[in-house]
Order: structure tokens, then C-alpha cells, then sequence
């Protein structure tokens, strides 16, 4: 396992680097390094980091979330209002919309499949929006509209709309029951989520302000509550459905709001771990894809991924509708959303494993989708912020 962790972390470094300098996202490099140092590829990955990876990306996740609590004003955010509540759920709603009406056609698949696919495919990655998003802020660009935050809280809660939604999908795929209570999962996870993590964010605030100690104990405790939160999530689900993420980053929010100063000394040590979760994220999740079944996929996946991107962006345009954006920053917005990568690599695969007859298809497009959109996304987010938006 550490030769393994050496060479993540090395030719991850090393290839992201290459690509940073050659104007390109240095997240693209570290997916080719991960696929390169894949089971379909060189094979130089020891089996128990490939066992531990969904975990490793997870911790990535929980870190990046965090950051962005501790960053986010509550106040900006209410300052967008309608739109934020609405980019949560409307453009994924779209995007599955345009899988159901065009993949069908193009791979012949039933209606019930193209929904699977569908919704694997919604989530936007908040491994690659996120940081970009906190570093717009912190360079005061659409602060005025508050374009950055509206992204970021939309993309938070879009994946727990969205797997949600994929679970009550594949759980009416394999027989089970799609009622309205699978659907109300969706809002109960969200409100308690959000709860969890306020009453720990204030308890944490209380517990900080009377004991004395390092900052580092403190992002200790708090990574190590946040652990907790997911484990709490996957205990209880089934019976109480609580989004663990959302949880993460309130809590986060909670003390930038309640203890700014503490917050502010935590997103710099934050920043810090990033460097390490950024390259482990994205070279684990590289290693999860099979260019085989990419390759194979060939033109028919990505009809399906460019059309299913349309249909969000159409998707994002409708929420913005009626507000005071610019062309431009509703532009910036609909690009912005594009992205995929961690949700995809999560969830990808559970259709084949079991035993649904669309599984592979639905694999090889989640594949395809991260190959595209995480260097689209990325690429125009980079390039067009500062040509799009306006500094403050």
C-alpha cells in the first residue's frame, strides 16, 4: 500500500503539474494518472488501496465540503434566494429528462434503464466545483450577484437530490416499490442534515470558545465528526434519511458564522490538506475508469452525454430566469454546471452489480461522462471567470 500512496501521490503531482503548465486543468492529469496506474492499464496499484478507495474519496469529499463551509456567508446566500433553492434540483431534473428522450434511440434501451442512467449521470461533481467556486470568491469575482455561492450551494444539495433519486430508480428497476415516502426521502435528508449539522456547529463554537487548544486538534475533531456523520448516514439509512454531506458542510458554515476567526484560521489549514485529497480524489478516480469499455462505447456514450449536458444547461438557464444576471454570468453558470467525476464513480457500477441487464451501458456512459465533462467543466470554468464575471 505506501509504494502505492507513493506513486499516487508522486506521478499525480508530477503529471498535474505538466498540465498546469500547459494551461490545462492539473486535474486532467491526475485522472490520467490514475488510469494509467489502473487494473486496465499497468495494474501498479496494490489490491488493498483499490479495496479502501471508495473510503479515500469519501475523506477527499468530506474535506473539500468542509472548506466550503467555512467560507460560505449565509448572507450572500440569501441574496440569490430563489435561484439557489432552484439549481438544486431543476437541472438534474432536465439532464434526466434528455437522458430518457435520447438514450432509448440510441442504445435501444427501455425507458426505466435510460432512467438509471439518467440519474447517474445528474449529480454535478463538487470535487471539481467547489475549489474553483472558493477561489473565485477569494478573488472577488460575481461577488455582486453572488454568482459563486449560488453554484456551490446548488451543487451540494443536487447530489443528495440526486442519489436519492437514483436509489428509489434501481430500487423500482429491481423489483421494489416506487411510492411517494421514497420521494420524501429527498426533502427529509436535506432538513435534517442541514439540522445535524447546525446543533454540531454550534456545539463545536461553544466547546472551541471554552477550551484551549491547537488549531490543528480542532481540524482533528472536526474530521473526525464528519466521519462520523457518514457513518451515521449509512447506519440509519433505510430508517431516518439524513444527508451526511450536508451535515459537513453546515457544520462548517455554523462556525464561520458564529466564530469568523476561528473559520478563517481553519480554511487556511483546510487549503493546506486539499493539496494531498485533491491528487488522492482524482487519481482514485481515474482509476475506476476501463478505457476498454469507453473505447467500445465510442460514439453512441457520448451523443448521450453531449445531449444529456444540453438539456442542463437549458435546465440552469430556466432557474436563472427573472433574475438581475448578466448574459455573461448566466453563461458562466450554465458551464460551470457541467462537470462530473466523484458521483459517477461512486454509483456507476451498482447498476451491473446487480444484475440489471443495462448495467454495462450504464457504467460505460458514467466513464464516458467523467472523460468529457470533468476537463470541460474545468477548462471553461479556469478560462472564463475572469472574462465573464465582474471583480469586486
Amino acid at each position: 500500500m505506501l509504494t502505492s500512496l507513493a506513486l499516487i501521490f508522486l506521478l499525480g503531482l508530477m503529471i498535474g503539474s505538466i498540465f498546469n503548465k500547459l494551461k490545462l486543468p492539473g486535474l486532467l492529469g491526475m485522472i490520467i494518472t490514475g488510469m494509467i496506474l489502473s487494473p486496465y492499464a499497468f495494474n501498479l496499484l496494490d489490491s488493498s488501496i483499490l479495496g479502501i478507495s471508495a473510503d479515500l474519496r469519501q475523506l477527499a469529499l468530506i474535506i473539500i465540503l468542509t472548506r466550503a463551509g467555512l467560507s460560505l456567508d449565509i448572507s450572500d446566500l440569501k441574496k440569490v434566494g430563489r435561484p439557489a433553492l432552484l439549481m438544486c434540483f431543476v437541472p438534474a431534473c432536465f439532464e434526466i429528462v434528455g437522458v430518457i428522450l435520447i438514450a432509448p434511440k440510441v442504445l435501444g434501451i427501455s425507458g426505466i434503464e435510460a432512467a438509471i442512467m439518467g440519474s447517474v449521470l445528474a449529480a454535478v461533481s463538487p470535487a471539481v466545483v467547489v475549489p474553483r467556486m472558493l477561489k473565485i470568491m477569494e478573488e472577488g469575482y460575481g461577488k455582486e450577484r453572488s454568482i459563486p455561492h449560488l453554484i456551490l450551494a446548488g451543487a451540494s444539495v443536487d447530489d443528495v437530490f440526486v442519489i436519492v433519486l437514483f436509489t428509489a430508480i434501481t430500487s423500482l428497476a429491481t423489483g421494489g416499490n416506487f411510492t411517494a415516502i421514497r420521494f420524501m426521502q429527498i426533502p427529509i435528508s436535506i432538513l435534517f442534515g442541514v439540522l445535524l449539522g447546525t446543533i454540531l456547529g454550534i456545539g463545536l463554537c461553544i466547546f472551541f470558545k471554552r477550551f484551549h487548544m491547537r488549531d490543528s486538534v480542532k481540524i482533528l475533531l472536526i474530521l473526525s465528526l464528519s466521519c462520523l456523520l457518514i457513518e451515521l448516514q449509512n447506519r440509519l439509512e433505510g430508517i431516518i434519511p439524513i444527508s451526511g454531506l450536508l451535515a459537513i458542510m453546515s457544520m462548517g458554515l455554523i462556525i464561520y458564522q458564529k466564530y469568523n476567526i476561528l473559520a478563517k484560521r481553519l480554511s487556511i489549514k483546510y487549503n493546506k490538506l486539499w493539496v494531498a485529497a485533491e491528487v488522492l480524489l482524482f487519481v482514485l478516480v481515474g482509476a475506476t475508469v476501463d478505457l476498454n469499455y469507453a473505447m467500445n462505447a465510442g460514439v453512441s456514450a457520448t451523443l448521450i452525454v453531449v445531449g444529456a449536458l444540453v438539456f442542463r444547461m437549458i435546465g440552469v438557464y430556466v432557474c436563472l430566469l427573472k433574475t438581475k444576471l448578466t448574459k455573461p454570468e448566466r453563461l458562466f453558470c450554465m458551464v460551470a454546471y457541467t462537470t462530473k467525476a466523484t458521483v459517477q464513480a461512486a454509483i456507476g457500477a451498482i447498476p451491473l452489480s446487480l444484475g440489471l441487464t443495462c448495467g454495462q451501458q450504464v457504467l460505460t456512459v458514467a466513464i464516458v461522462s467523467i472523460l468529457i465533462t470533468a476537463p470541460f467543466g474545468s477548462i471553461c470554468i479556469d478560462r472564463l471567470y475572469p472574462k465573464l464575471l465582474k471583480r469586486e
